[in-house]
């Protein structure tokens, strides 16, 4: 196949990538403003991310323009409408990580971010309840992935939206976290596991607590009780899964492989804001910890994706 013939095929998940950087570049900054050193790392990386999702949202617009008919086909997908909203997740944490370069464009990026988002989990939320196609066996931590979003807006809107309209978007994240967490639980305790390409996913299990707890403390202002719960369930899902990580060794690499890399991005910037907040100095080294383990996993995955790229094994038909 051509470039054209194989941009029928390029995954609306390629969004996921853009998720890790950004979340990578946030991450960074803390650890210089902890440092205080200079910003020139976390700006790099912000810059570069902003380069690529340009890049992927041109080649996806080509595609809705050159083969509609496929974008239709996956949001009526079962398992690849979820990925979708990998695209206002974005916008969302380049309005995060840009806020302490850029202000007037992180501002831009969290209204176009939050406006789209809200849309999409009402979109997908509905065809849920209304399409008869779903089984259980589609059921998969990507599925969180509309809510997270919820749950990051917050964060990105604290500068520029009203506090009552936080607290309501924090307020659809955590319970629809708890609801779907539930669902999940009964679908990998008690039905047939992950396929392999969709292992990586279970790292996306991480994220709401995570980023309910960053959410959580931005609006309120301080670690309570209810912060410290999501901070240590977050912790303890990370945890969990390291002593499963022979389930992750696959020799094959599958671009959901990034779902790795945003969940421990957000650890390590829920465990820099506990540091910042309580001074405990046990929560900074949480912090280098996760930085350093992200670190490594995103340049393995940039490698990984590249070497995929140059041999053609991504953007094939299913």
């Amino acid at each position: 196949m051509n470039f054209i013939q194989r941009l029928k095929f390029f995954p609306e998940s390629f969004y996921s990538i853009i998720m890790g950087l950004a979340g990578w570049s946030i991450a960074t900054e803390k650890m210089t403003t902890l440092q205080k050193l200079p910003s020139i790392i976390p700006l790099s990386i912000l810059i570069f991310t902003g380069i690529l999702f340009g890049i992927i949202t041109l080649l996806l617009t080509t595609k809705v323009i050159l083969y509609k008919e496929e974008i239709v086909k996956n949001f009526n997908h079962p398992i690849k409408i979820s990925f979708f909203p990998t695209a206002s997740i974005s916008l969302l944490l380049l309005s995060i990580a840009s806020s302490p370069f850029f202000p007037l464009a992180a501002q831009y990026l969290c209204y176009c971010g939050a406006s789209l988002h809200i849309f999409l989990t009402i979109i997908i939320m509905k065809k849920w309840i209304r399409d008869t196609h779903y089984k259980i066996e589609h059921l998969n931590p990507a599925w969180f992935i509309p809510i997270v979003g919820n749950l990051l807006i917050p964060i990105a809107g604290i500068p520029h939206i009203h506090k009552e309209i936080l607290w309501a978007f924090l307020s659809i994240g955590l319970i629809f976290w708890i609801i779907l967490m539930t669902i999940v639980m009964n679908r990998l305790f008690y039905h047939e596991p992950l396929t392999p390409k969709l292992l990586p996913t279970l790292f996306i299990l991480i994220a709401p607590p995570a980023v309910g707890f960053i959410s959580y403390v931005k609006i309120t202002g301080s670690v309570d009780s209810f912060a410290k719960i999501l901070y240590y369930f977050a912790l303890f899902i990370a945890l969990f899964l390291f002593s499963n990580i022979t389930l992750f060794k696959h020799n094959t690499f599958y671009l959901s492989q990034w779902a790795f890399s945003f969940p421990l991005a957000a650890l390590s910037i829920a465990s820099a804001l506990m540091f910042h907040q309580t001074h405990y100095t046990f929560f900074k080294y949480v912090h280098f910890s996760f930085l350093g383990l992200v670190s490594m996993v995103i340049l393995i995955l940039i490698g990984k994706t590249i070497h995929a790229l140059i041999n053609k094994k991504i953007c094939q038909e299913d």
